[in-house]
């Protein structure tokens, strides 16, 4: 079921979506060579905690860390690990859901680790503005598909592979409600958007082939040709004229 969102709950989305923007700032100048994942996952537990909040992911379905860190080919859901170090010209995703007083935020970025050649440059350039293209689209009266529709319809202009097994999501007590946002559609289908309803945009893009697999381990997606992929999303509140970003980026 999709929910309209109290302003009492908009404001607790509001305090959980800026933490997660804070985390990524306070994060930001550790993503450097010779880093391990682990050491990454544990600086934004820490300051997680430390803010009164709480590490959502953490025992989510079994996930054992507060951060999913995505390397290279990984697509989503990288579990960090001591012996993943980051190597210059590497690409990370950062991605985390911060709770706070029952209310979820939600964000990720790619980051460049040290000088990332052209194609890296590329993909995260081009999936930052498919992401773009997706908010033009949330105003009330359109629809779920509208944006879906102009995330593919950028991202394929750009040559880039859209991962069509993953997608974004609805978001507010729960890391994961109704409507589901692929990053694929038609227009003018799917669910009305309303004002009070809060989503999550998040395309995840790659330089190769759209295809993925799933490692043993259960979580980590990575690109089928081990081509680099690109991820960033928004927790995002539709308002009565457009919408709201819930997790701003802190650096622009």
């Amino acid at each position: 079921m999709i929910t309209i969102k109290s302003e009492r709950e908009i404001e607790l989305m509001r305090h959980a979506g800026h933490l997660v923007s804070e985390m990524h700032q306070f994060i930001k100048p550790y993503i450097k060579e010779g880093i391990s994942t682990y050491e990454l996952n544990e600086l934004c537990d820490k300051f997680i905690r430390d803010h009164d909040a709480i590490p959502t992911c953490v025992g989510y379905e079994g996930f054992p860390s507060a951060l999913c860190t995505s390397v290279n080919d990984v697509v989503v859901h990288g579990i960090p690990n001591k012996n993943v170090i980051l190597k210059n010209g590497d690409i990370i995703t950062i991605d985390v859901v911060i709770g706070y007083k029952g209310y979820q935020g939600d964000a990720a970025w790619t980051y460049a680790v040290g000088e990332v050649d052209d194609d890296k440059k590329y993909l995260m350039e081009h999936t930052e503005k498919a992401l773009l293209e997706g908010l033009k689209m949330v105003k009330p009266g359109n629809k779920i598909g509208d944006i879906s529709a102009a995330v593919q319809e950028y991202a394929e202009s750009h040559n880039l592979g859209v991962v069509r097994e993953l997608c974004g999501h609805g978001i507010g007590s729960e890391m994961h409600e109704a409507p589901e946002v692929c990053n694929y559609g038609i227009p003018h289908t799917g669910p009305t958007l309303k004002p009070g309803m809060t989503i999550c945009i998040e395309p995840m893009l790659t330089f190769g082939k759209r295809y993925v697999y799933m490692e043993d381990d259960g979580w980590t997606v990575r690109t089928q040709d081990h081509s680099p992929a690109a991820h960033y999303e928004h927790t995002i509140l539709v308002t009565e004229d457009g919408y709201e970003i819930l997790t701003p980026r802190l650096d622009n």
